[in-house]
């Protein structure tokens, strides 16, 4: 069965709330832990502090309302039309908030948000270095979030989404694109099907913040995620 019989590709748009709504919901289930035919299936950091789906929710919620006009998210439906897959970026600047921002029960997100900030913080101060200047909103896509609910054709799904919006990256003049990978699969996914690289220094190195080093995080096994991975694509 071929993926484009099955699932149709549109992108979210500000009036669209339903469809906001639906993807927000996609993207927190696949985040918080989904069972796929006896399988279960989550995001190692958001699975090992166990976060609660309805804070996550709203978070996701916010994120794509905040950036869903810049036209970089978008969302796989099926034939119920029932969104099942989501990749959801933007063309921001990059920021460093530096600070715990949130509190309650989602307080432990702040750990999720530091180790972002540490892959996002070594990434722009080498960019810095190697250009001399901050990144400018509008120059590259920030590619955030990636969910699949959907049973069937799963890896279709997840190309689907990654090569609609490279291509429209590529054809709006986007400079690169940019994504912290927090699993083993993303990576993999993203490096050979994607051309996705792990981001150099100037210096030689990878930017990964490794789960082992994290006192939060250190259990989760590697076999399912080393570290958060900075990946990058120029276009």
């Amino acid at each position: 069965m071929q993926t484009e019989t099955t699932y149709t590709y549109q992108l979210l748009s500000s009036d669209n709330t339903q469809l906001i709504e639906q993807s927000a919901a996609c993207l927190a289930k696949s985040f918080i832990g989904i069972d796929i035919n006896g399988r279960w299936i989550q995001e190692p950091m958001v699975g090992m502090l166990d976060l609660p789906y309805e804070d996550f929710y709203e978070f996701t919620k916010e994120y794509l309302e905040g950036v869903v006009d810049q036209g970089y998210c978008m969302a796989a439906v099926d034939g119920e039309q029932d969104v099942v897959g989501v990749l959801a970026g933007d063309t921001s600047a990059p920021e460093i908030i530096g600070e715990d921002v949130f509190e309650g029960d989602f307080k432990d997100m702040n750990v999720i948000l530091h180790v972002l900030e540490d892959v996002d913080k070594r990434f722009l101060a080498d960019f810095h270095k190697r250009h001399g200047r901050e990144i400018e909103d509008g120059e590259a896509l920030h590619l955030f979030m990636l969910g699949v609910t959907a049973l069937e054709d799963r890896k279709e799904v997840i190309h689907e989404l990654l090569g609609q919006l490279i291509a429209k990256a590529e054809n709006d003049g986007l400079s690169f694109i940019y994504s912290e990978a927090t699993n083993n699969k993303s990576t993999h996914i993203s490096k050979k099907y994607h051309q996705f690289e792990h981001y150099q220094t100037v210096d030689g190195s990878s930017v990964i913040h490794y789960y082992k080093d994290n006192d939060r995080l250190h259990d989760i096994p590697e076999s399912v995620a080393e570290g958060t991975a900075l990946l990058y694509k120029k276009l």
